[in-house]
């Protein structure tokens, strides 16, 4: 039995996070008392308090719900929080147990047939698209995405027990933590070096994920990254291939080929040959789950994507504002084609927000490369998140790399004013960090 169904209180230090609002949000469905701390106030901690779920944002003992410092309370954690968090050293000192995140989700993963999907880019899109896919297949199923699913308003489905889908996060190696069934590795390129400590440590751990899928046949992978198992490409022999793409009213029209059929026809909302690829992976995983043919192209055709991935916030024809979560150079490319597809001939200000001092640090001549592609760049500040200021890293030092020299340094408070003067007709909102917040304003000044 699992342990987790004997303990009746659960408090999460950081509950705010996506990963960690989708665990409270199972434990509080599934009748468990669920309450938490975060630092910051946000839509995800405001939609929880709606749910029910108590949340303190005073990291003092005192503000703790007193049921909440009872024995047997399950301290959950992400690593963001600080280990000299007063929240959390009180429970330190106290000796509850305390347990990550990633150990949790491993916890229940042990319960439930389990399609992970891992990857350093597209894990949430194409978890998200598996999840639907799977529901609308009519699977009763439990669902941890990375992000807000449109279509369903949440980064939580907790339908039942069939199957659980869920994104497995390489950062602090957590997804090694997972006992999938199923598993998908989307892409694996250099990132995390600030836990790992070298591109090798990061590629071994991807190796042993994959290890512990023992039927290859139920582990996919992108072409080209080395793992064993079925392969996936774009216009590109493989096991599982999408070819002849077309875009069609807006929309994507493919044939997906197969080991066994080849489906003609199909239709996908979301541009770029990247969310082909999750798309693909997302349809092989629920084909080899067992799912109806008939009603994946259904689905697929119905999913709506996934907030802050290629997001668009205003799309008229003289006028488009897109958000997207890119924080890599990959995906800033990835982002370039897909706008570039889906909007031929325009210009693109691309306004990027750098995600970690040390992923700057680390990849600042990658995303230089990446950024060259748009017509006009913004760089604004490095958003911190977790970490410290670097001495000498900052955004400047990207532009400093670039060739294409249409590029500024910028704070928020100076995009009004960048967005009034840009003759670019299109909009692209860059960044892991707060830069989504500037969407709403940016979409003002563009209506004048």
């Amino acid at each position: 039995m699992n342990e987790l169904n004997t303990i009746e209180n659960f408090f999460f230090i950081g509950i705010g996070g996506i990963g960690m609002s989708a665990l409270a949000r199972y434990f509080h469905q599934n009748g468990k008392r669920v309450a938490g701390y975060d630092g910051l106030n946000s839509s995800m901690t405001k939609t929880l308090a709606k749910e029910g779920i108590a949340i303190i944002f005073d990291n003092t003992v005192e503000a703790i719900p007193e049921e909440f410092k009872a024995e047997g309370t399950l301290i959950v954690f992400t690593p963001a929080i600080a280990e000299q968090n007063p929240v959390f050293q009180f429970y330190k000192q106290k000796n509850f147990t305390i347990k990550k995140r990633a150990e949790v989700l491993g916890m229940i993963s042990r319960e439930l047939p389990t399609l992970a999907i891992a990857g350093t880019h597209g894990k949430t899109t194409t978890s998200a698209i598996l999840a639907h896919l799977l529901k609308h297949s009519g699977y009763q199923i439990t669902a941890f995405l990375g992000g807000v699913s449109t279509n369903y308003n949440s980064n939580f489905i907790g339908d039942g027990q069939d199957a659980l889908v869920v994104e497995a996060d390489e950062f602090d190696r957590s997804f090694l933590q997972l006992s999938p069934d199923y598993a998908a590795i989307t892409s694996v390129e250099p990132d995390h070096l600030d836990s790992y400590g070298s591109e090798a440590e990061m590629r071994s751990s991807f190796q042993q994920f994959a290890q512990k899928i023992e039927n290859k046949n139920q582990l996919f992978t992108t072409q080209g990254i080395g793992l064993e198992g079925k392969t996936l490409a774009i216009e590109k022999d493989a096991d599982y291939s999408v070819k002849h793409i077309q875009v069609v009213d807006e929309s994507i029209r493919f044939e997906f080929h197969t080991p066994d059929f080849i489906f003609e026809k199909l239709k996908f909302s979301l541009p770029g040959n990247h969310n082909l690829l999750n798309a693909a992976i997302a349809f092989a995983l629920a084909m080899e789950f067992g799912a109806n043919h008939e009603k994946l192209a259904e689905a697929l055709n119905s999913f709506q994507g996934v907030d802050r991935r290629f997001t668009y916030h205003l799309k008229t024809k003289n006028k488009v504002l897109i958000e997207d979560y890119a924080h890599h150079p990959t995906e800033i490319s990835a982002v370039h084609q897909a706008v570039s597809q889906m909007h031929p001939g325009h210009k693109i200000l691309a306004v990027f927000q750098p995600h970690l001092f040390s992923r700057t640090r680390d990849f600042y001549q990658g995303f230089a490369k990446s950024l060259d592609q748009f017509d006009e760049i913004a760089l604004l500040p490095v958003f911190p998140a977790r970490e410290k200021p670097i001495t000498g890293v900052s955004s400047e030092m990207i532009g400093r790399e670039m060739e294409n020299k249409n590029w500024t340094l910028e704070k928020k408070s100076s995009l009004e004013k960048l967005v009034e003067k840009t003759d670019c007709s299109v909009i692209v909102l860059l960044g892991a960090g707060d830069i989504g917040e500037e969407a709403e304003q940016v979409k003002i000044i563009l209506n004048r």
